[in-house]
């Protein structure tokens, strides 16, 4: 099987899962329990984000970067991650700071903006990935949040009581959102093979670097829900989990 067919099967099936995982709470229309089991496999996930982030990603970039400007003392790609950092950081506080007026529907799209774009970098980072080890284990991590992502926006579309039709749309586009950024991703990483296309994939690697760090961390703390204060401990370690995933890939690729 090649790279470009593995990413494709990998584009559907993280599609066929966010379309799955909305099934329940579009049907229910109402507040789901919670399910332990579901947020220990998202911590999981995170860990391996922030792995692939810490890891992989920002020193990918690095490397990238010096190749093409020489040795150099400016952190470009530390100043790219924050930026994507701070981007998803900056649309968390806007939907946190939306008035009353609003009655929870500007927070609903707000969020709805925040995991599409997250959505968007993620299947690029998948996509411009160039050894299948590594893409295999961005796309577990990838479709092991993909479902309680579609979970979470269902739910939070529900509860600000928008007409179906809008929710429809927007998780319509959420679900495609991955594929898009795998083909974009694999696309940059075909066509652009100059110094150009270098460039914009060291940069692009180190922005999303930042938002993998978000997600894993700041996101992750503010939207998981526990039932006691053990279960957030097995959160945690299972978090540690996902990280030494990363940091043993990290040997071999």
């Amino acid at each position: 099987m090649t790279l470009i067919t593995y990413k494709a099967i990998a584009g559907f099936l993280i599609f066929i899962t966010s379309l799955v995982a909305v099934i329940y709470p579009l049907r229910a229309r109402a507040h789901p329990a919670h399910n332990g089991l579901l947020e220990l496999g998202d911590a999981f996930a995170s860990g391996i984000f922030l792995g692939a982030a810490l890891f992989h990603m920002l020193p990918d970039a690095t490397i990238e970067f010096r190749q093409i400007f020489g040795l150099t003392e400016y952190p470009l790609s530390e100043l790219l991650c924050a930026a994507g950092f701070l981007l998803l950081l900056f649309l968390e506080r806007l939907a946190g700071n939306s008035d009353s007026h609003s009655t929870g529907k500007a927070i609903s799209y707000i969020f709805a903006v925040i995991i599409i774009i997250h959505s968007l970098i993620e299947g690029a980072v998948l996509g411009i990935n160039t050894t299948l080890a590594t893409a295999s284990i961005i796309f577990l991590a990838i479709i092991a949040h993909k479902g309680s992502e579609s979970f979470a926006l269902a739910v939070t579309l529900n509860q600000s009581k928008l007409l179906m039709r809008h929710t429809l749309i927007l998780i319509a586009i959420f679900s495609l959102m991955t594929p898009l950024g795998i083909a974009l991703g694999t696309t940059m990483t075909l066509i652009l093979q100059d110094k150009t296309g270098h460039l914009l994939t060291a940069g692009f690697t180190a922005f999303a670097a930042g938002t993998f760090l978000y997600m894993s961390t700041l996101h992750h703390i503010n939207h998981h829900k526990r039932s006691h204060e053990g279960e957030g401990m097995i959160e945690f370690a299972a978090l540690v989990g996902g990280l030494c995933v990363m940091a043993l890939l990290a040997i071999w690729s």
